[in-house]
């Protein structure tokens, strides 16, 4: 494990879905990333649905919605998808 993982491994806050996010943030493998970032959605939206019933998901659900975000830029930017939001 070098400096740079432990480090990311330490700042992991939401353990349920942000090791696949931050994986997909840092690769670069076209192929690998397109199921990273496949992972790091099915991780998300299963811990959504648990934190539904959670009065204390407030923090957690603005972390999510800001990592949706960042995967979508990532889908747009780097995986050619397009950008369903452009007009």
């Amino acid at each position: 494990m070098t400096d740079h993982d432990t480090s990311a491994s330490q700042n992991i806050k939401y353990p349920h879905w942000q090791r696949e996010f931050e994986a997909a943030l840092l690769e670069d493998d076209p192929q690998k990333l397109r199921q990273l970032v496949d992972a790091a959605e099915a991780a998300i939206f299963l811990r959504s649905q648990a934190l539904v019933e959670s009065p204390q998901g407030h923090p957690e659900q603005q972390a999510i919605s800001d990592a949706i975000q960042t995967l979508r830029a990532i889908q747009r930017e780097k995986l050619g998808y397009p950008d369903w939001n452009k007009k």
